[in-house]
């Protein structure tokens, strides 16, 4: 119900319009008409009805006492109201075909020119706008620089990611989004590439969480960043190779060398003796 216009005062006795703007299924009535000293009450309703019907609707007495409680008889009465007041016509028109149809004729401002009323005045030609001296512009900020997108996963971290989403199978608030297993995946990688086995990394991450955790994410970047095993240590070097057991030309001992020949005492004793 729409409310009254606030510079209206709102009446504190008498009538009090509540009105509501229609779109759609209304009908304009002059105040000549609703307010007509002469004609009766029920000669305005039935030329306020006359107004809302379509063109071609049939109009007769019987037709209009059907509709409505009111009698033939005082529908009639109604009628000749309407005709003696300028507001209604009934005449016959002969048709192409030789017959005779009533014609009824409403007319909602008796004596007016419907088509002096349809006349508009022409829109006037707007005035084209005088040309502004151009000023500099200021420069356009540069644009935000957009945060970096989460990396994409690959090959190399989808054993991590598999891990990270069977986190919530353990710990149920550790939901993570897609997005948030791409950018840990990488952490859960250098823990499994350090020797870190997949369980170990599993109790790590979902031991002693808070009772008020709101961002999981953000608690697993910490800990897989805190808390990261040392790499493995180096492998032993493997002792250099002795090469193949051989006898010695002289004493027919057996000594390692790449090739047969004598042995060290033998090459030895060879040397002092030259």
């Amino acid at each position: 119900m729409a409310s009254q216009h606030p510079n209206v005062p709102s009446p504190a006795y008498g009538l009090v319009h509540h009105n509501v703007r229609l779109t759609t299924r209304y009908v304009v009535i002059s105040n000549a008409l609703a307010q007509h000293r002469e004609l009766s009450l029920l000669a305005i309703g039935l030329a306020t009805h006359l107004q809302s019907l379509p063109a071609g609707s049939c109009v007769g007495i019987k037709a209009i006492a059907s509709r409505f409680p009111e009698s033939e008889f005082r529908i009639a009465a109604a009628m000749r109201e309407l005709e003696a007041h300028g507001y209604l016509a009934r005449t016959r028109r002969r048709l192409p075909d030789g017959r005779i149809l009533p014609l009824t004729i409403s007319y909602n401002s008796p004596g007016a020119d419907p088509a002096a009323v349809r006349e508009t005045r022409a829109a006037p030609k707007p005035r084209e706008p005088r040309p502004e001296p151009e000023t500099p512009r200021a420069p356009a900020p540069a644009p935000a620089p957009r945060p970096p997108a989460p990396p994409q996963l690959t090959a190399r971290h989808a054993r991590a990611a598999e891990l990270l989403c069977g986190l919530r199978a353990h710990a149920p608030r550790l939901l993570l989004s897609e997005r948030d297993v791409r950018r840990l995946a990488p952490g859960v990688t250098a823990w499994l590439e350090r020797g870190a086995q997949p369980d170990a990394v599993r109790r790590t991450l979902c031991a002693d969480l808070p009772h008020d955790l709101a961002y999981p994410a953000g608690l697993l970047a910490h800990r897989l960043a805190a808390l990261m095993p040392p790499p493995l240590p180096a492998a032993p070097a493997s002792p250099p190779a002795l090469g193949p057991l051989q006898n010695c030309d002289d004493c027919d001992r057996a000594y390692r060398a790449p090739e047969p020949g004598r042995c060290r005492g033998c090459e030895a004793a060879a040397a002092e003796a030259a």
